[in-house]
């Protein structure tokens, strides 16, 4: 089978199961715990043939920072990306046992340090076992080292200075991913001590509502949704709880047309510990 290209930042199972024995694609299992529980399962003992561990909270996160989630270096981004096998041309697709939930974090990762090849899997494994796939027992990857390199986007990643600016100057739109009874501090916070809130001058599109059946809504869907929000020309920066579902948001977004996108990697986590109300 010869090599493949990502032709778009989602892809179906079928897509995947078509090429699953092509000789670039990386196969990345991003799964994370949630930090609002919907259900009671346990995390799924099999994963799609051939797939990697991406270690999202631990070996593809900064660790001793004071909030979760944090933003790697450069360095520990392509270390740990050169551990997993990964290579320059490799053809990247993420998924996760939640259907959509982490997997847009790495796609997110991957964007921000400079590589676009790069897609998550649409439903992610529910989707995949769901179509009739097989899968495999969870393996831990100890195969060759890759040749992957970086090149860091500061536009992709925003931090607590670049919202203190957004929030007071207006100079972006942003939108939180939350649900709405934690928007409006409703709701409280699934992180013990944290306040309940959002960020002034920010508005809400839980990520929720571009889900259907643990699948991406449709593209005109997804259209309408932004479009009541901001305009494809417009600057957007998207923000959740800790930097995971916004980046669900900036997938829809993209997939919608709209180029001007950035993560606030902190989040509420963040300026709710950071501000007062």
């Amino acid at each position: 089978m010869e090599s493949i290209a990502i032709p778009n930042p989602l892809v179906t199972a079928e897509w995947l199961n078509t090429h699953l024995e092509a000789p670039n694609l990386i196969v990345l299992d991003a799964t994370i715990p949630k930090a609002v529980a919907t259900n009671a399962k346990g995390k799924s003992e099999e994963q799609i043939p051939h797939a990697r561990f991406f270690d999202l909270k631990q070996k593809f996160s900064d660790a001793s920072g004071e909030f979760p989630n944090t933003f790697p270096s450069e360095a520990q981004f392509v270390l740990e990306a050169q551990n997993l096998g990964i290579n320059n041309d490799s053809a990247i697709v993420v998924y996760d046992d939640e259907g959509i939930y982490s997997s847009a974090r790495v796609w997110w990762l991957f964007k921000a340090f400079g590589y676009d090849k790069v897609a998550v899997l649409d439903g992610g494994l529910p989707e995949w076992i769901k179509s009739g796939f097989a899968v495999e027992p969870k393996t831990v990857y100890n195969g060759p080292k890759g040749n992957f390199k970086a090149t860091y986007r500061p536009q992709y990643m925003k931090f607590f200075e670049d919202m203190l600016k957004e929030s007071k100057e207006g100079v972006q739109t942003i939108i939180d991913a939350r649900l709405e009874s934690r928007f409006k501090g409703l709701a409280v916070e699934p992180r013990a001590g944290l306040r309940s809130g959002s960020i002034p001058n920010s508005v809400n599109l839980p990520y929720t509502d571009l889900l259907e059946n643990g699948v991406f809504k449709d593209v005109e869907s997804l259209k309408a949704l932004f479009a009541a929000l901001a305009k494809p020309e417009d600057g957007i920066t998207f923000s959740c709880g800790s930097g995971i579902t916004a980046c669900i948001l900036a997938l829809g977004a993209e997939l919608s047309g709209y180029n001007h996108i950035s993560v606030y990697d902190g989040s509420w986590t963040e300026w709710g510990s950071l501000t007062e109300a």
